[in-house]
């Protein structure tokens, strides 16, 4: 869903009181002037599809590219071509993860509330990770398409809840990984042509989506590991990424109310009523009030 999608439910919602700029963010002269032209460039050539000819769209392509016109048209349809080869419109709709709970008891990761902006936060405890027996129980190829049917939920779920929540423009994620145990004996050929992969699809076709990354517990097993797999990040990316040892609590509490806070990385959040913090899929985008104001399960079921 797009954030013109937001604008016509909020006129279509007398319940729900909030601007015009919350909906589609305050734009910056400069970089309104830049969305524009590549918008015109685009379309002259009949190259912009309705679904992604929206403003905050275009201008994540042109941050990534340091506002390059014909940089960041190159990355934007690279991303369509991308998006055709690969079917993503159908996995969006119709894959189906029936390996979910299985995955989750040998790689518990997902998302939990909101950082203090209103930014969905997800939360990976990869050094925990049984990298066996998630071979075992799915594939590279099918995470993958999980992993490209996660982003395409954010984009078109939790970002418009979050942002409807917040009452401000919410385009990205702030997420935390602990790597407690991960280094380079155990971090297998499997797992790093995953990330590879994984890191690629991300800067590639779902470019500035990331906030800001907590890595904490970071050994030295880790920090010899993280020489490695930088590599193949972007600059930009980088720029957004903090590794952190194990005295870690009062950078993450600066961005994450501890309510938000799983308790076993030092919050007051435990959710045992749902087996679990990372074993619900927890934020506005679950909250009963958002979805009936939005109507964004019934927008979803369109799509």
């Amino acid at each position: 869903m797009s954030f013109r999608s937001i604008e016509q439910l909020l006129r279509r919602n007398s319940k729900i009181k909030i601007s015009q700029s919350i909906a589609n963010g305050i734009h910056d002269q400069k970089e309104e002037q830049s969305v524009q032209t590549l918008r015109e460039s685009l379309l002259a050539s009949n190259q912009l599809p309705e679904k992604f000819d929206d403003h905050h769209v275009l201008l994540r392509f042109l941050r990534m590219r340091g506002f390059n016109i014909i940089k960041a048209k190159e990355m934007f349809l690279n991303m369509l071509k991308w998006r055709e080869d690969c079917a993503v419109d159908t996995i969006a709709k119709d894959f189906k993860f029936e390996e979910f709970d299985a995955l989750k008891r040998c790689y518990p990761h997902g998302f939990h509330g909101v950082d203090r902006f209103g930014r969905p936060l997800y939360i990976e405890r990869i050094g925990s990770v049984d990298l066996s027996k998630l071979m075992q129980v799915t594939s590279i190829d099918r995470y993958i398409k999980y992993h490209i049917s996660e982003q395409e939920k954010t984009l078109s779920l939790r970002y418009p809840a979050c942002s409807l929540a917040a009452k401000k423009h919410i385009s990205s994620t702030t997420a935390i990984l602990d790597v407690k145990g991960l280094g380079m004996n155990n971090f297998s050929k499997a797992a790093r042509e995953m990330f590879i992969e994984i890191q690629k699809i991300d800067s590639n076709y779902y470019p500035e989506t990331l906030h800001q990354l907590y890595i904490i517990n970071a050994g030295s097993g880790f920090r010899a590991l993280w020489k490695v797999l930088k590599a193949f990040m972007e600059a930009r990316t980088l720029k957004k990424i903090q590794v952190l040892g194990t005295n870690y609590l009062s950078t993450v509490l600066e961005a994450v109310e501890p309510s938000n806070l799983p308790e076993f990385l030092g919050g007051t959040c435990t959710c045992s009523a749902t087996g679990g913090c990372l074993l619900q899929d927890k934020g506005p985008w679950t909250d009963a009030g958002i979805i009936r104001a939005s109507k964004v399960r019934s927008l979803q079921q369109d799509m």
